[in-house]
This record gives structure tokens, sequence and C-alpha cells, in this order.
């Protein structure tokens, strides 16, 4: 069964582009990782200026792993030199007991 972890971080509209390039800036580091599936950065469409990192992983082992990882400090690099550009984060922990895909198009 897989678990996911939501990230949700709070980002003054001031600092949204900031935010979003330091996400770019790492594409792919995560995607290596041992029992990584799936990654989603999601950019609010409303007023609540709450970005949400979804992760998915095949278990709770290979989430503690990557963010023991070498590759996880050198994707939080900025966060750590320049500081956040978040006001607030709070870190979800689900299990997947349900999931669908759409059907081929």
């Amino acid at each position: 069964m897989s678990v996911v972890r939501i990230n949700a971080i709070t980002v003054p509209a001031e600092r949204a582009e900031e935010f979003e390039a330091r996400f770019a800036a790492r594409a792919g580091e995560v995607a290596t990782s041992p029992g990584f599936e799936a990654f989603e950065l999601l950019r609010p469409s409303d007023d609540r200026g709450v970005y949400l990192v979804y992760t998915r992983w095949e278990s709770t082992e290979a989430f503690d792993a990557w963010v023991q990882s070498s590759a996880f400090t050198r994707g939080h690099k900025a966060h750590n030199t320049q500081g956040p550009v978040s006001s607030q984060s709070e870190l979800w922990s689900f299990e997947v007991i349900q999931h669908e895909v759409g059907a081929p198009g």
C-alpha cells in the first residue's frame, strides 16, 4: 500500500514566483529515490495562498530515507542558505486505500 506525504506550504503572494522557481531548479531530484512513485506541485487557484507538495511512496521507510538523503539536502539548499520563502508549512500523512486512473484517451 502506497503512502502519501503532502506538504501544505503557505506562500505570500509576492514570493510565489520565487517559490515556484526554487522547485523548478530542483526538478528530478526526488525521482531517482528508491520507493518514489509520484510528485506534484499544486499551485492554489483560489485566494488561500497555500501550495501543496504531493509525493507518493511505496512505504513510510522510503519517504523517511528520502528525507535523510543527500539529494533531499541538495534540494533544500536554497531554503537553508537563502531562508524560507514560505511563512508556514505543515506535513500531512496518508495511506492510499483506493486509487483510480483515467482511461487512455
